[in-house]
């Protein structure tokens, strides 16, 4: 069906029409701080233990505003008769923000989850020098990354997740059952089963008294002579 000539210059008109009949409200910023989107993009904070200087970010930064530096260090085997290996170093990790353009290229393509997105938006400064974030600067934009949204209730359980759990519950239950045999070999009878001996008692084998007449016991051990 052939549109209707002029029907979008009547959706538009109608739209300007619904924002011209709208009551204009003022923000009180920075007496009153705005409610911002959870996903806004305002400044991109660094996790530097999850960072294993792969150099994805900087390579795929479309303006080269991160700037990474680091060494190599050996690591001693983690068991006798292994290879050292080596490993890389952080050195500098620094963001200027002068340049970036906030495309987000960098958050996504770290493979090892290092960078993050933070809604503070409150960093301008009057010198441009002071733009470039150092490592220690956007360690300190991490406390401000919000909590990933809630999963769907009827999602998977993540695989890592998973796997800590069982792990955790795996550990748990060796530890109740070393206790277990810990209470148990503590509580146990010193004496040896089936030792009836009373202390104190020397009593003789074949050695059978019987009470006298005045009430003291008679041996009744074969006397010499006695056949």
């Amino acid at each position: 069906m052939a549109p209707i000539p002029g029907s979008g210059l009547a959706k538009g008109l109608a739209v300007t029409l619904r924002t011209m009949t709208k009551k204009t409200v003022t923000e009180q910023y920075p007496n009153v701080q705005p409610d911002l989107p959870p996903r806004t993009r305002g400044v991109i904070g660094l996790f530097e233990e999850n960072c294993t200087v792969c150099m994805l970010c900087a390579r795929e930064c479309p303006d080269w505003c991160i700037y990474i530096d680091s060494h190599k260090e050996t690591v001693p085997p983690a068991a006798a008769g292994g290879r050292e290996r080596s490993r890389n170093v952080l050195d500098r990790f620094a963001i200027d923000f002068s340049l970036c353009m906030y495309c987000g290229i960098c958050i996504e393509v770290c493979p090892f989850d290092a960078l993050f997105w933070s809604p503070e938006f409150e960093y301008a400064e009057t010198d441009i020098r002071e733009l470039t974030h150092e490592r220690d600067k956007l360690r300190e934009w991490m406390w401000t990354v919000p909590a990933p949204p809630a999963l769907d209730p009827g999602a998977e359980e993540p695989k890592e997740i998973a796997a800590a759990r069982k792990t955790a519950e795996k550990l748990a239950a060796e530890h109740a059952a070393a206790q277990a045999e810990q209470a148990a070999a503590q509580t146990a009878p010193s004496e040896q089963p089936g030792s009836t001996e009373q202390p104190g008692s020397t009593e003789r084998p074949g050695s059978t008294e019987q009470p006298g007449p005045t009430g003291q016991p008679e041996s009744t051990e074969p006397q010499e002579g006695e056949s």
